[in-house]
């Protein structure tokens, strides 16, 4: 009798923690103040400006914390050299540092590799009201506050459309250079920069955001590890904290979960 008493007991305190834990939705955390604060510092710097490119949009749908102060509708970037498809909404720090890395250190490599310039991304996630892997406790993804864009390929001036699925293992070796090139480069402007080799999740391209506690001085979380070398083995690209994962199989995702 006592022993069912106790179990008894135990349900009713395992129930009670399940509902707690679905009445504190992620959703409901109010939205850290950095994130406003960095958006109308980015407005006031002037880095970012209206153009047929680049327009301000209402917020998009979601709930809670999700969205942003001043949404951004991005179809190109780089004074419209480079184009997003299909357009992306992110917020105004993101517009700036993917109009930075498009402009900068893409483009040099675009020229080092293929001798000519990159006209296009693919992009696969852009705003998107959820959790981190698609989980419905823990963290908000940097997509539900516009902070992150997930590029899948790379379109060259002549009409040659890189693939980081296929590029970064399997594609020619001035493809696997230059994939690793915008990737390092990345790494400098982004804080967070996952890419093949880091999970499961972003085998077919590149999450690149801004979460703010990834960013300590000029260190940012950047996974896999960084290398220039197209010939290096798995495990080169692959977390230091993981030195002996295999290399995984190419997955095709249709977003990113982070």
């Amino acid at each position: 009798m006592g022993t069912r008493v106790a179990i008894s007991a135990a349900a009713i305190v395992a129930v009670a923690l399940m509902v707690a834990a679905c009445s504190m939705s992620q959703y409901s955390e109010p939205r850290a103040s950095w994130r406003a604060a960095a958006e109308e510092q980015c407005l006031a710097s002037g880095l970012v400006k209206s153009s047929p490119y680049v327009q301000a949009t209402e917020d998009p749908p979601g709930k809670g914390s999700c969205g942003m102060s001043r949404p951004i509708k991005v179809s190109a970037f780089h004074d419209g050299a480079v184009a997003v498809a299909p357009p992306a909404t992110i917020n105004c720090p993101m517009t700036a540092a993917l109009d930075r890395w498009m402009g900068g250190p893409v483009q040099q490599a675009g020229r080092r590799y293929f001798g000519q310039p990159v006209v296009g991304i693919k992009q696969i996630a852009s705003y998107g009201c959820r959790g981190r892997n698609g989980s419905h406790f823990g963290p908000l993804s940097e997509h539900a506050f516009g902070n992150a864009l997930d590029i899948a390929a790379f379109r060259l001036a002549d009409g040659r459309e890189i693939t980081v699925l296929q590029g970064w293992w399997r594609g020619t070796p001035q493809e696997k250079a230059f994939l690793r090139e915008a990737f390092i480069s990345a790494c400098a402007e982004f804080y967070t920069v996952l890419g093949p080799g880091s999970d499961r999740y972003h085998s077919n391209h590149f999450h690149v955001d801004l979460l703010l506690t990834n960013a300590k001085g000029s260190r940012h979380y950047c996974r896999p590890l960084p290398s220039r070398n197209p010939e290096d083995t798995p495990t080169a690209f692959l977390s230091d904290a993981e030195p002996s994962r295999p290399r995984p199989k190419p997955l095709a995702f249709t977003g990113d979960l982070y």
